[in-house]
């Protein structure tokens, strides 16, 4: 009789830490969500870390090349040498 009592205790023991584990605020739910949440956060590192290496290199270009740097100038900015004429074409022609 004592051991079923005890039995029945260690289940009832179990059954609430189950219930702990999988319905409370800080269970495997919210461990599952926080894992996806780390998961979407590395791919953004990812993503970020490779934009900052396209920068670096751009940066280093830009530093390191003068003709770099006259291209951008002319393609962003629209900059033209002195006593360069620039032409416009469309399409068009018009």
């Amino acid at each position: 009789m004592r051991q079923v009592v005890l039995a029945g205790l260690l289940v009832l023991c179990l059954l609430a830490l189950q219930q702990r584990i999988w319905m409370s605020s800080d269970g495997v739910p919210v461990y599952m969500e926080l894992q996806s949440e780390i998961s979407e956060q590395q791919e953004q590192i990812k993503l970020l870390e490779k934009r900052n290496r396209v920068l670096i290199a751009e940066v280093a270009d830009l530093k390191s090349q003068l003709i770099a740097v006259e291209e951008r100038a002319r393609n962003d900015l629209g900059m033209i040498k002195p006593n360069e004429t620039f032409y416009f074409v469309t399409e068009n022609g018009l």
